[in-house]
């Protein structure tokens, strides 16, 4: 039997003899249906045609992602913190040089997802490290498609996964949508990997947020002052997004707040471009 893998958002279901007839995830307004129709895969087969590469960022953070790219197409990121190494966020391909480059960084204590888009094939790379603890809000645990004794559901606002490592419940995307904050992070200053909670924007100038980006559905202006608020009492200069590219590496805080007046002038009718 295969754990099938949606060629759309990655998402990986428990093994079966035949895939499920369709991906809860693709099927609901914040995913889509390709046109071509539902698809499935698995890892023998994207290891065929499909690799993992690295990139550095800074001291302690070290993006993974799979080349070419795949499904939605995020990177995960390895977040080097003291209390040990944590997963933020999961891509769907496991493969064998990812298992040995990363146990010779020390493994993997923890995962931690943002949300359900991100949860592609988070049980191989937890059982792959020896059965690590998933962390995921528990206000998204309907959109788990494989269940696992890792799991772990956390409700409130805030999860401490070390001293200097903390998950934010932000909202937004999903109810659960959440965002990790390493205080260690930018010489010090404060990191915050996003995935697409907080969007960087294509010009890595702002941030933006979306119900639905492949379907263009905003948030409204609520629901993004309470991730500006969730926010708040953390510091941090440096952002990390869901692409290798999407980085704001300098005042990010800052950034977060115009973006966020930015957005809800927007939506309210009040933003004009060209002023």
């Amino acid at each position: 039997m295969n754990a099938h893998i949606c060629t759309a958002c990655g998402a990986q279901y428990a093994p079966a003899e035949a895939p499920p007839p369709a991906c809860m995830i693709c099927t609901e307004e914040r995913q889509y249906v390709p046109p071509t129709g539902q698809g499935w895969t698995t890892l023998d087969k994207l290891a065929i045609t499909h690799l993992n590469a690295y990139r550095e960022y800074e001291p302690g953070i070290i993006g993974i992602g799979t080349q070419p790219a795949f499904a939605i197409g995020q990177r995960a990121l390895l977040v080097r913190a003291g209390g040990g190494n944590v997963l933020w966020d999961c891509i769907a391909y496991l493969d064998n040089a990812s298992v040995t480059l990363i146990k010779a960084l020390g493994g993997i204590t923890a995962i931690a997802i943002s949300h359900p888009h991100f949860y592609t094939s988070m049980v191989e790379w937890s059982r792959a490290f020896g059965g690590v603890p998933i962390h995921l809000h528990a206000a998204d645990r309907r959109w788990v498609s494989r269940q696992d004794a890792a799991l772990r559901y956390w409700d409130g606002e805030t999860l401490q996964l070390a001293p200097d490592v903390t998950l934010v419940r932000c909202g937004g995307h999903f109810p659960g949508g959440s965002v990790l904050h390493w205080a260690g992070g930018a010489e010090g200053r404060g990191v915050v990997c996003a995935g697409d909670i907080l969007t960087i924007t294509t010009d890595r100038k702002f941030f933006s947020f979306m119900r639905s980006y492949p379907n263009f559905i905003p948030l409204g202006a609520q629901e993004v002052r309470r991730i500006g608020k969730a926010l708040d009492p953390f510091a941090f200069e440096r952002v990390y997004g869901h692409y290798f590219d999407r980085v704001i590496a300098t005042d990010a805080k800052r950034i977060l707040a115009t973006s966020i007046e930015r957005y809800v002038a927007a939506i309210g009718g009040a933003y004009l471009a060209d002023t």
